[in-house]
């Protein structure tokens, strides 16, 4: 991954993870806790791809296990959010441009139950049957439910942020001094009419046709004297 990207992917999943603990988590909602920290992992992968992706969802899902106050083994979240961002980056938008709300939406609903599901079935595997008593049924649609009223207001908002940082100039494969070259080459194409590396050539046609009217203004004059 890029250092743009890495350094952008670990800001919003610790603001997320912050955001998630200190406030959603202390809300009591009934049923699952709104899971901001998987929006974020959706937004990135369906910017950075799947492998972006399933590297982003690792690393955030690992952060989630070892950050207080986790109460289950490390490396449970971490398996379930790099899955989860693989797959969402398989169904990323062309150049990461959202065309449609509803594409996104049953992204989020899908990953939203998916996880919850690979969760509870992870930790069925080491023993852990709290989602048993929970109800699952409930568990999932209130997990579903929270995450689809959420997302609109953090996926956006996140690929928008994602797609800004992959425009950085530094990162192109030309260089600075190109990619300047390029900018300067537009504004005074944009502002004379003529392109740079046909400049001289322009230069040379205007003199003819400031030629060609002086001879015909010549001639006209020599018409009218005679």
């Amino acid at each position: 991954m890029r250092v743009n990207r890495i350094l952008l992917s670990s800001a919003l999943v610790v603001v997320a993870l912050v955001i998630q603990v200190s406030v959603l988590a202390r809300l009591h909602l009934p049923g699952a806790v709104p899971d901001l920290l998987l929006l974020t992992v959706l937004g990135l992968a369906m910017v950075y791809g799947h492998v972006g992706g399933a590297l982003v969802g690792f690393g955030a899902g690992l952060l989630a296990d070892l950050a207080p106050p986790a109460d289950h083994a490390a490396g449970r979240y971490a398996l379930v959010l790099c899955v989860t961002g693989y797959f969402a980056g398989l169904i990323r938008p062309e150049n990461g441009r959202l065309k449609s709300a509803t594409g996104p939406m049953a992204v989020v609903v899908a990953a939203a139950i998916g996880s919850t599901l690979l969760y509870a079935g992870v930790g069925a595997l080491v023993g852990d049957t709290a989602a048993r008593h929970v109800g699952l049924p409930g568990l999932l649609f209130s997990a579903a439910l929270y995450d689809l009223l959420l997302a609109p207001f953090v996926v956006p908002g996140i690929m928008w942020l994602a797609r800004r940082s992959d425009n950085d100039p530094l990162a192109e494969t030309g260089g600075p001094a190109t990619k300047a070259g390029d900018i300067s080459s537009g504004w005074l194409s944009s502002g004379t009419g003529l392109r740079i590396g046909s400049q001289r050539g322009g230069l040379g046609a205007l003199k003819a046709k400031a030629r060609t009217r002086s001879a015909r203004v010549g001639r006209i004059k020599g018409v009218k004297r005679l």
